[in-house]
C-alpha cells in the first residue's frame, strides 16, 4: 500500500497580511511567514525575552538616532517571506514605514535556545537569499554570538544562498554592526 503525496499550499506575503487583517491570525499566535510557509515561532523563556531586550536596548545606545531598531516585528523580506526577527535595524525611524515593514534591514538579530538550528540553516538561508549583509544569532546554548556576512550562493544551503564568512563571539569581544562601524558593542552586554 503506498502513502499518497501530501500536498500542501505555498503562500504569498500580500495573502498572509489579508489573513492577518481578516483576523484569522490573532496577535498572541506566534506565526511568520518563511518562504511561503506558516512557521511556528518558539515559545519565550526567561533568558530568550531577556536576551532580546539586552540586544535591542545596547543597539539603540550604540547606533543613536537616524536607526530604527526594530523588537520583534515583521520585515517584508520577499514576495513569500515576512519573518519578525527578534531584532531588526532599518535606516531612519518608524514614521518611514508608514505603508510596508522595512524590506532592507542592516542588520537582523535572532535570540535562540531551541531555535538554533533553524535559525542557522533555514533563516540564515532565506536572510542570505535576500541580500541581508549583517545576521548575528545570539546563541544562548554556547554563550556565544555568530556573525554572518558576505551573503554567498550556495547549492547545498536550504534556500540556495549561505553566508560566506562566520564567526563565533565570545563574552570577552566586541562586536560592530557593518552599518555603524564606529558602534564597538560588548558581547556581554547582549549576554542574559
Amino acid at each position: 500500500m503506498s502513502t499518497p503525496a501530501i500536498k500542501t499550499r505555498r503562500w504569498s506575503r500580500v495573502e498572509y497580511e489579508r489573513l492577518i487583517e481578516k483576523g484569522i491570525f490573532l496577535p498572541d499566535d506566534r506565526i511568520e511567514l518563511l518562504a511561503g510557509e506558516l512557521v511556528v515561532r518558539e515559545p519565550q523563556r526567561t533568558p530568550h525575552t531577556m536576551g532580546i531586550g539586552l540586544v535591542g536596548e545596547a543597539l539603540r545606545q550604540a547606533l543613536g538616532s537616524g536607526w530604527y531598531v526594530r523588537v520583534q516585528m515583521p520585515v517584508a523580506l520577499d514576495d513569500e517571506s515576512e519573518p519578525e526577527p527578534d531584532v531588526a535595524v532599518a535606516p531612519g525611524g518608524p514614521r518611514d514605514y508608514p505603508i510596508t515593514h522595512p524590506s532592507r534591514p542592516v542588520l537582523v538579530v535572532e535570540v535562540a535556545e531551541s531555535s538554533l538550528l533553524l535559525d542557522r540553516e533555514y533563516k540564515g538561508s532565506l536572510y542570505a537569499r535576500a541580500g541581508l549583509a549583517d545576521y548575528w544569532i545570539l546563541n544562548l546554548v554556547d554563550r556565544v554570538l555568530e556573525v554572518y556576512r558576505q551573503p554567498a550562493p550556495s547549492p547545498s544551503a536550504r534556500f540556495g544562498w549561505t553566508y560566506s564568512e562566520v564567526r563565533s563571539l565570545g563574552a570577552t569581544d566586541l562586536i560592530s554592526p557593518l552599518a555603524a562601524p564606529e558602534a564597538r558593542i560588548p558581547v556581554a552586554a547582549l549576554l542574559p
